[in-house]
């Protein structure tokens, strides 16, 4: 469980996985319970609250217990998706869960609330851009950041990803210094 007692709107929006501005607007309307510290705007939401807050509204508590990065990896080769999730859990912090398919994907997604879908952009027939936009817009993945992965793009189409509204690009083979690289951009959001 979290050691801190009380939670800033933003490390509240990491666990929920939802945009810091979302959280402000349960605060004002009085749907999560808290304070305002006094002389200043800031809100501060004691842990209780928010745990009662996320069992009354179905939010998964894991983001509670881990405060880790959530990492989701989808790719059709279930050799790449366990290789780099074991990888992952070896040498970084990351909770890492993988899916092989756009369904799997689009379950894994709602149920694990990942801040970065490492998403292989050759999934049979569109599934890729079907996940991605999924993901764009649900309202409980707001903060979900998702880099496309593919071994098969020229440069002009990767740099042509960002305005398709995917975060980053990897190209394979890579490294996990890369991985992490990327991870690490996607989810160093200012608050």
């Amino acid at each position: 469980m979290m050691e801190k007692e009380v939670l800033t709107t933003g490390e509240v929006a990491k666990i929920c996985n939802v945009a810091p501005r979302t959280v402000s607007k349960w605060f004002d309307t009085g749907s999560l319970k808290g304070y305002r510290i006094p002389g200043s705007k800031d809100r501060r939401i004691p842990v209780g609250e928010l745990v009662r807050f996320m069992k009354s509204h179905g939010i998964p508590l894991e983001g509670l217990s881990s405060g880790r990065t959530r990492v989701l990896v989808v790719d059709a080769d279930r050799e790449v998706t366990d290789t780099l999730a074991r990888v992952l859990a070896e040498q970084t912090n990351y909770e890492a869960h993988c899916a092989n398919t756009a369904f799997e994907a689009g379950l894994e997604c709602e149920r694990f609330k990942p801040h970065v879908l490492l998403l292989d952009l050759h999934l049979s027939d569109g599934d890729s851009r079907r996940v991605a936009d999924a993901v764009r817009t649900s309202s409980n993945l707001q903060m979900t950041r998702i880099v496309a992965m593919s071994g098969k793009l020229t440069d002009g189409q990767a740099h042509a990803l960002r305005s398709q509204g995917f975060d980053d690009f990897l190209k394979k083979p890579f490294q996990v210094r890369q991985v992490v690289a990327a991870i690490e951009a996607a989810t160093n959001i200012v608050h």
